[in-house]
């Protein structure tokens, strides 16, 4: 039963298929320019090429590739973008290898302003100097021995970003320590 809906149907497509193959047979591509033309020719009398295994575009001639690019360097080559900024790979930007190697924790103060590094600086060094830890550095974990002192609400409200840190004082060297970690995450001096 199924063999007698089927061949009518059958014999609809094949002069379809037939007139469709027709027509791509009768169509001729069009003429390549003549630019196309002399690189298919040299394209042919390489080794490669005489193999099929290069495409024909692998010897058109190049652009100036830096005039026309969006990135050098890594920065956006625009007018008016910004030159120096965080997405700049740290090869190419001194500012970001340096970035690079701090700790997390050091990225909060990172983005301080002069004034409220000053303010940090000025706030805090009346305390009295810590000796054990006078040279630490971003990255360093203090001893336990080491006095540390909650940051004042003062300097919270004069710059929030200290709020929940504490302090130490060392060598005219203001450094905020992070409480749980007890790690040094921001050093502050007279010439900040």
């Amino acid at each position: 039963m199924a063999g007698k809906y089927f061949k009518p149907l059958a014999w609809a497509v094949v002069p379809f298929i037939a007139a469709a193959g027709g027509v791509l047979a009768q169509s001729q591509p069009p003429a390549p320019e003549p630019q196309q033309r002399v690189q298919q020719e040299n394209w042919q009398h390489t080794p490669s090429g005489k193999m099929g295994k290069e495409e024909p575009s692998s010897h058109a001639p190049m652009t100036d590739a830096a005039a026309t690019a969006a990135f050098v360097n890594g920065a956006l080559a625009v007018p008016g973008a910004a030159s120096e900024t965080d997405t700049v790979p740290a090869k190419f930007s001194q500012r970001n290898a340096a970035d690079d190697k701090l700790i997390t924790f050091a990225y909060t103060f990172k983005n301080l302003t002069a004034e409220q590094r000053r303010a940090i600086y000025q706030s805090l060094n009346n305390a009295q100097a810590t000796a054990d830890a006078a040279m630490a550095e971003i990255g360093t974990e203090l001893p336990p021995q080491t006095d540390v002192r909650a940051i004042p609400p003062e300097v919270g409200q004069r710059v929030p970003q200290t709020s929940g840190y504490q302090y130490f004082v060392g060598k005219n060297r203001v450094l905020l320590v992070s409480p749980p970690t007890r790690i040094v995450v921001g050093v502050f001096s007279e010439t900040d």
